[in-house]
C-alpha cells in the first residue's frame, strides 16, 4: 500500500485543538495530559505501539475530560490496527465514529476501519465477506466526503477487492468444471460477467462462457 495511514503528531493535536478548544482546565492537570500525550506520540512514531497504546490508555483512564482524550481514542485505533489487531482496531475506529461523528478526523477513521475489513482478503478459495465489506465502507467514504484526501487511495482498494471477487468467482467456476458441474458452472460465470464485468476474469469467463455454449447437446446462454 502507497500510505502509511498514519496521521501525524502535529495534524493530530491540531485536530483535537480546533475541536476541543476551550476544553482545557486550570486545575494542572492538563499539563500531565499533554505530556502523556506527547510520549505517546512519540512511542508511536517510532513504531511502540504497545508501549503507546499503554499510554493512550492511561490518558483515557486518568484524563477523560482533557482534550487529549479524544487524541488518545484515536491514537489506541491506531495502535491496534499497526499491531494487526485488525478487529479490536475496527471496533475501536467504530466507536470514534459513533462518538464524535463531526470531528474532522472521521474520514480518516472510516477509511482505516475500511482498511481492517481490506485485510481480511486472502486467497481466491476462502471467504469473500472481507472484499465486500470494505467496497462498502470505502464506497461510503467516497459518496460522503468526495473531496477527503482519502477517496483516491479508497477507489483504488475499491478495484483491488472487485479483482479479488472476480477472481474468486472464476476459482469457484473453475471448481465446478473440474467435478463436472458444467450447470453450476456456467452460473458462476454468469455471475461474474454481470457483477464484476470490468475485471481480468472477466475475460476468461467469457472464454470459458464461449467453451460451455459450444458442448454438444447444450442451449446458447440466453442474453
Amino acid at each position: 500500500m502507497n500510505i502509511s495511514g498514519k496521521i501525524t503528531a502535529g495534524f493530530m493535536v491540531a485536530v483535537v485543538l480546533l475541536t476541543m478548544a476551550g476544553c482545557a482546565g486550570k486545575d494542572g492537570k492538563e499539563v500531565p495530559a499533554e505530556d502523556l500525550a506527547r510520549e505517546g506520540l512519540e512511542l508511536f512514531d517510532r513504531g511502540k505501539y504497545y508501549k503507546a497504546l499503554q499510554t493512550f490508555d492511561i490518558i483515557k483512564d486518568r484524563f477523560p475530560f482533557s482534550r487529549f482524550s479524544l487524541l488518545a481514542e484515536l491514537k489506541s485505533a491506531d495502535c491496534k490496527f499497526y499491531m494487526e489487531e485488525y478487529e479490536e482496531a475496527q471496533g475501536l475506529y467504530e466507536e470514534f465514529e459513533k462518538n464524535h461523528p463531526t470531528n474532522e478526523a472521521i474520514p480518516y477513521v472510516i477509511f482505516q476501519t475500511g482498511r481492517c475489513q481490506y485485510t481480511k482478503i486472502d486467497t481466491v478459495d476462502r471467504d469473500t465477506s472481507g472484499a465486500h465489506k470494505a467496497i462498502e465502507i470505502f464506497t461510503r467514504l467516497i459518496k460522503t466526503y468526495p473531496k477527503s484526501s482519502y477517496v483516491v487511495e479508497a477507489k483504488a482498494l475499491i478495484k483491488k477487492s472487485t479483482e479479488f471477487l472476480g477472481e474468486h468467482e472464476l476459482y469457484v467456476a473453475n471448481w465446478y468444471l473440474k467435478t463436472e458441474q458444467p450447470e453450476q458452472a456456467r452460473i458462476r460465470i454468469e455471475y461474474l460477467l454481470d457483477h464484476y464485468p470490468e475485471t481480468f476474469a472477466a475475460a476468461e469467463a467469457n472464454r470459458m462462457l464461449a467453451l460451455l455454449e459450444k458442448e454438444p447437446g447444450k442451449e446458447p446462454v440466453k442474453k
